[in-house]
């Protein structure tokens, strides 16, 4: 059976850009490191890109979060450094997936697609940022797609701007009844 590791917004934007935050590079070694041992294995990872076009500040997260980011022209958009580079060696292998989103969690229609693609799935394991908002999102729109799968969340491969939201988050996830190590 398949499995999945789902990597959340690791772009440079919320590294190093414009919502970068203290932390965020120290995970870089580690996402890249299980990236490879999943591909290794036969398995499949999920690059996940925050997207905003040039009337972001008009929508409903601009308003309430009014800093240009993740546009796709820009380098901020792109994965981080040595999550990027796995990903350009490594871009047309079929088990690699890419989905652009233009809010905190990824479109229905994908998740439909990618149920459609990998309906055995039975783990799927989320990394990356920001733990209270991207990934917490993802991690619950995952778990409805796939009901049965066992979902874990590393934590020690996810960070926040706010570290005590990151702990509420990972609360939450727990009581959803996910798998989160690593604490």
């Amino acid at each position: 059976m398949p499995k999945l590791l789902a990597v959340i917004d690791y772009q440079n934007d919320f590294v190093t850009g414009s919502l970068g935050f203290e932390g965020a590079a120290a995970i870089d070694d580690g996402i890249a490191h299980l990236a490879q041992a999943y591909l290794a294995q036969g398995d499949h990872v999920l690059f996940t890109y925050d997207t905003h076009d040039d009337n972001y500040l008009q929508t409903r997260e601009g308003r309430a979060l009014p800093i240009p980011h993740c546009h796709p022209q820009d380098d901020g958009w792109r994965l981080y450094g040595k999550t990027q580079q796995l990903c350009r060696e490594t871009c047309a292998n079929h088990q690699i997936h890419t989905v652009n989103k233009h809010t905190f969690g990824m479109p229905p229609a994908y998740l439909t697609h990618l149920g459609a693609e990998l309906p055995d799935l039975t783990e799927i394991t989320v990394v990356g940022v920001v733990t209270n908002m991207c990934v917490l999102s993802n991690a619950v729109l995952m778990q409805a797609q796939w009901p049965e799968a066992r979902i874990t969340i590393d934590a020690a491969l996810c960070r926040s701007f706010d570290p005590v939201m990151h702990d509420k988050a990972l609360d939450v996830m727990e009581s959803l009844q996910m798998n989160v190590i690593h604490r």
